[in-house]
């Protein structure tokens, strides 16, 4: 796992933004139960800040949930697709472009603070600071990340495998002392889940996703390619009819 400062996050998700948008998975509804049930925040009504917006797919979920919804995110892009797609009015919902590490907010203004598959780029403990900085009495932090279950399908081993061994800055269940991000460390735990879930998704869109992560963004444009390539050929082997069955886990971490 890379840490780097947040405006990185921007450069190199900005680059794949569209395939970010197109074909990133969102969250299962247990999440949003088990969030709500350990942070004791009721969404309808409350403020949440969705830090490392990307291109919306928490700030969306939330918004569906009843949260007005601010969505901070660095890169330029992801930001475009996030507003493309928002249909609220600006009280509901305000994109702006800003740092993780030192979050465009007043203090004492938010009721929740979240890293959906963000807070690892961020500095551990200016992030921590400034999301206590902007929380209210009785607030929450969480920290949320959608990997796949690699251990519990074959083919999605070989899958990992084949990135780890090929991709110099592969991050995932494949790569050695693998473990999610220690944000539990950074505050006071009110508890960790791993939330299973099933993720059902098209060949070609579950290539779009490997395409949207820094790790594939990394490679030239060739190597990506190819690398897609032979993935492609395996799946289709292994699933001639073109739907995969995807085995995942979000690893879930609430703070306060």
């Amino acid at each position: 796992m890379n840490v780097g400062p947040m405006r990185e996050l921007g450069r190199v998700f900005d680059s794949v933004a569209d395939a970010y948008d197109a074909a990133r998975p969102s969250y299962p509804d247990e999440l949003f139960t088990a969030l709500s049930e350990v942070s004791g925040v009721r969404f309808e009504g409350a403020t949440a800040v969705d830090v490392g917006a990307g291109t919306g797919i928490l700030t969306r979920a939330l918004r569906a949930r009843g949260a007005r919804v601010v969505a901070v995110e660095p890169g330029a892009e992801m930001l475009a697709h996030l507003v493309s797609r928002l249909d609220e009015p600006a009280a509901a919902v305000a994109a702006v472009r800003g740092d993780g590490d030192a979050l465009p907010l007043a203090g004492a203004t938010a009721d929740l603070v979240c890293y959906a598959q963000s807070w690892h780029w961020l500095d551990p403990a200016e992030s921590i600071a400034e999301a206590r900085r902007v929380l209210r009495p009785g607030g929450a932090i969480a920290g949320c990340w959608n990997f796949s279950d690699a251990a519990s399908a074959g083919w999605l081993a070989d899958f990992e495998e084949l990135l780890a061994r090929e991709l110099p800055t592969y991050w995932g269940p494949a790569a050695e002392k693998w473990s999610p991000p220690p944000i539990a460390a950074a505050f006071e735990v009110v508890e960790e889940r791993w939330i299973p879930w099933t993720r059902f998704v098209g060949v070609e869109d579950f290539l779009l996703d490997l395409r949207s992560h820094s790790y594939m963004a990394a490679l030239p444009r060739e190597a990506a390619d190819d690398l897609v390539g032979r993935q492609r050929a395996a799946l289709t082997r292994a699933f001639p009819e073109g739907v995969l069955s995807v085995p995942m886990r979000v690893y879930l971490a609430v703070g306060r």
